[in-house]
């Protein structure tokens, strides 16, 4: 098999654990919800205020919800030996990483298309350019995955895994929750000239931190 092929059977085995467990459906989906609605509620009164900071509460809801997919996409792993069984499974460490953050990036995109709902009933969004829109959305995804599956198997190896996620994954995706919800801001506008620049930044994160992934995740794996 290919690379390409690898990546596709780690993800398709990550997805199908999920929606079997439906962890997915019946945590992570709801959690970002909740979050959302509790900003409704919070900024309710103000309206204005509410489409304003529309697109950077959405990206700060996708983050947290992300922190839930990424630990759980090693929690599965843990028991019973899995991660050893999937280190000596003869695949290469760069499919492994490349199919568990495809993996993560399919789940935040369902929970991205119920939010993007979400934002648009609550808190009355309406939205402009959908070309630079989607483009952002999906680089950010890229690279919250591609970062949330690297720093998750470093966090791996401590047994803090769960508090740990957050403290090392939160700084650095600043960069993507800048990005991101200036771009989203730009493209709600309708002024999709100033979205380019920060879709640019987006897509040299989401680049950097999958080839990072690719080069860095097998020694990770190892020490997993």
């Amino acid at each position: 098999m290919n690379l390409a092929q690898e990546a596709s059977l780690v993800a398709g085995k990550d997805l199908r654990i999920e929606a079997r467990s439906r962890v997915t459906l019946q945590q992570v989906l709801p959690f970002g919800l909740i979050v959302l609605l509790l900003f409704a509620f919070a900024l309710d009164p103000d309206r204005g205020v509410l489409r304003d900071v529309a697109p950077g509460l959405f990206w700060v809801t996708v983050l947290l919800a992300a922190l839930l997919a990424i630990s759980r996409s090693f929690a599965i792993e843990a028991a019973n030996g899995a991660r050893d069984g999937l280190r000596m499974s003869g695949l290469d460490p760069a499919a492994i990483f490349l199919g568990k953050a495809a993996a993560v990036a399919v789940e935040l995109a369902a929970l991205e298309a119920l939010l993007t709902v979400g934002v648009i009933v609550l808190f009355d969004v309406s939205l402009g350019a959908i070309g630079p829109l989607l483009l952002a959305t999906v680089l950010a995804t890229v690279g919250v995955a591609a970062t949330g599956t690297l720093y998750g198997v470093l966090a791996a190896s401590s047994g803090a895994r769960e508090t740990l996620v957050p403290v090392l994954l939160l700084p650095v995706v600043s960069p993507v929750l800048l990005g991101a919800t200036r771009a989203w801001e730009a493209a709600i506008d309708g002024a999709s000239s100033d979205a380019w620049p920060w879709i640019g930044v987006l897509a040299v994160f989401a680049v950097l931190y999958t080839s990072i992934g690719t080069l860095a995740f097998g020694p990770l794996l190892e020490e997993a």
